[in-house]
């Protein structure tokens, strides 16, 4: 199998052993977003196989990715796995998504079965994915699955068997997603050029997250973050119209300002004049963005 697995770490002792175990005899590319944790030393002593790319600064999880991309390509590959450093595969599970990518490659992106940790029952985010498909839905409920593959419009990359012809046809991952969202794009991107996304439901892979929640309340800087990310997924969807979604956002803004003054709560009307201006100093990037992702080429590929 011409196919290398991709891994982005940061901090990820804990899972890294089991993880790398899981991938068998596949090549394996590490790219270390510059983790504080032993994670280089360890994959250094234990794991000497695997192509291992140490950067000096966390790059964040897309970027790193398109590291490992271009270092896959250099060495030939034509199938390109992605794998959370939290994420566990089972032997078969490559092979079965390639063989299931050569019968129908109008698949950009197939992936397994996503279960929690112990693989007792789906990953509680997958189960929400995909509602979007009701076959898989309620196949998924019975756990009789009648489909070889089902379609999807979203698949979180916890776990992505991406075809060569994706990545010459749509490129890495955008940029401007440091973190978070960047899977969103990708796969609204993948639509947009005439791909396919699809769940293989006969293979699976085990995704640790399951006991790890943050309880913390968000202040105004991680609400900010937050609605930084919704602004991107948005009007960077080449799907819709981009005028229609300014035209959503600028009213949600000003109707909230309005309403926080009406209502005399000039704590809200502080954060959401900076929500507008926030939109404001995005637009330039997004515009810019859509008009690369519009066209076709491995846009964002580098071994930088």
């Amino acid at each position: 199998m011409n196919v290398a697995i991709i891994i982005v770490t940061y901090n990820g002792i804990s899972w890294l052993s089991t993880c790398l175990d899981s991938c068998g005899d596949v090549s394996v590319i590490v790219i270390d977003n510059n983790s504080s944790d032993n994670t280089v030393e360890f994959i250094k002593e234990n794991y000497p196989k695997v192509t291992l790319i140490e950067s000096s600064e966390n790059k964040g999880f897309g970027a790193a990715n398109n590291i490992g991309i271009a270092k896959a390509l250099e060495q030939g590959a034509e199938y390109f796995f992605l794998l959370n450093q939290d994420a566990y595969l089972q032997p078969n599970t490559i092979s079965r998504l390639i063989e299931v990518h050569k019968k129908d490659s109008n698949y950009g992106i197939l992936s397994p079965i996503h279960l929690n940790g112990d693989w007792s029952k789906l990953d509680h985010n997958f189960s929400k994915y995909i509602n979007e498909n009701k076959e898989l839905q309620y196949d998924a409920i019975k756990l009789n699955y009648q489909q070889s593959i089902y379609e999807v419009p979203f698949i979180n990359a916890a776990g992505w068997l991406i075809s060569k012809q994706a990545i010459d046809t749509v490129g890495g991952f955008d940029p401007i997603f440091f973190h978070y969202a960047e899977d969103n794009n990708y796969c609204q991107r993948i639509r947009f050029h005439g791909l396919k996304i699809g769940v293989v439901p006969d293979v699976f892979l085990a995704h640790d997250r399951e006991y790890r929640t943050n309880t913390t309340k968000p202040d105004i800087q991680k609400k900010l973050q937050l609605e930084e990310r919704k602004i991107k997924v948005a009007l960077a969807d080449l799907n819709k119209d981009l005028n229609s979604q300014l035209q959503a956002f600028r009213k949600k803004y000003a109707n909230n300002i309005l309403k926080s003054l009406l209502r005399l709560k000039f704590s809200d009307y502080t954060y959401h004049k900076k929500e507008q201006k926030l939109f404001a100093k995005l637009l330039p990037e997004i515009k810019k963005s859509r008009a690369i992702n519009e066209k076709k080429g491995r846009h964002y590929i580098s071994t930088n």
